[in-house]
């Protein structure tokens, strides 16, 4: 059995994460993906980035100081291949390049910022088809800390995708525009109608609630129990759920807004539930890069 050693690194607007994951081949059998560990970082880089255009001076030490304990932890694991990839908020930062360049000059790593397209295309480079059904439609939603991306499957493919700039520390900081949520409807109506469809939520907040919620492993939460649990989590402050609900501090004050979203988007398309398969966008980068070996060798 040969062990490919591969490493991901997202860096979105809320937070970064390192992904370590083994991949074990032996022929003639499909190979088999390991999460080995996974470290992250709160580095909120939407906070500087949606309110002034850029990311801090202080925050750029950080980064480059994150991605330099990333180096040093893949070396110690032998990392043979990594990717790592920026989304929303160095999308938008106006020194975005200007950060990539010293993190560069810091660390070694050299991080791609990609679009909001790319970023679908690799969470659907996951084994999200083991949740999918052929016959039924679903909608998969992506929150993140500084935009949402809406993708509808049918028959197992994508059939539409739209990325709308509305995410959790984008709302914390009162910096979306009112028009985002109307055009998001419009799409949602547009694209689906009245057709029955499941929900398919990405994202680390969604992943939180379905933890906590007591539902058995594989099972999906009803739309009325998101929907209550936005009622609740609304009421307490930031220190109460994370008291409550063992939250990270960089949750607490944004797992509200996330369950708007979601809620939002339950109801506009009428969907009664929603599948947490827990896979993020540091699963697809791993698969990127296995898929970008295998066609190498």
């Amino acid at each position: 059995m040969k062990i490919r050693k591969l490493a991901a690194i997202d860096i979105g607007s809320n937070a970064m994460r390192l992904l370590i994951n083994y991949v074990y081949e032996e022929e003639g059998k499909a190979p088999i993906f390991n999460k080995t560990s996974i470290v992250r970082m709160p580095i909120r880089l939407g906070q500087d980035v949606f309110i002034d255009g850029e990311i801090s001076e202080k925050n750029t030490e950080r980064i480059c100081d994150a991605m330099l304990s990333y180096a040093l932890m893949m070396k110690v694991y032998d990392i043979e291949v990594y990717k790592a990839y920026a989304t929303s908020a160095t999308r938008e930062a106006k020194n975005g390049k200007d950060v990539v360049k010293k993190v560069l000059k810091k660390s070694g790593i050299n991080i791609e910022i990609i679009d909001g397209k790319t970023e679908a295309e690799l969470l659907f480079n996951t084994e999200l088809g083991d949740f999918i059904k052929d016959e039924k439609t679903y909608l998969y939603v992506d929150v993140g800390g500084g935009s949402t991306e809406l993708t509808l499957l049918k028959e197992g493919k994508v059939y539409s995708s739209k990325s709308f700039e509305v995410g959790t520390v984008r709302l914390l900081e009162g910096k979306v525009d009112p028009t985002t949520f109307v055009e998001m409807k419009h799409w949602i109506d547009e694209n689906i109608g009245k057709e029955p469809i499941e929900l398919i939520g990405s994202g680390g907040n969604i992943n939180h609630i379905y933890k906590y919620s007591g539902v058995k492993l594989g099972l999906p939460l009803s739309s009325l129990y998101v929907k209550r649990q936005y009622q609740i989590l609304q009421t307490m402050t930031a220190e109460e759920r994370m008291q409550n609900y063992n939250m990270k501090p960089d949750r607490a004050d944004v797992v509200v807004y996330a369950l708007e979203i979601y809620n939002n988007v339950l109801k506009w398309s009428h969907a009664k539930k929603i599948h947490v398969p827990k896979i993020g966008l540091s699963d697809g980068i791993i698969r990127k890069v296995y898929q970008d070996l295998e066609v190498r060798s």
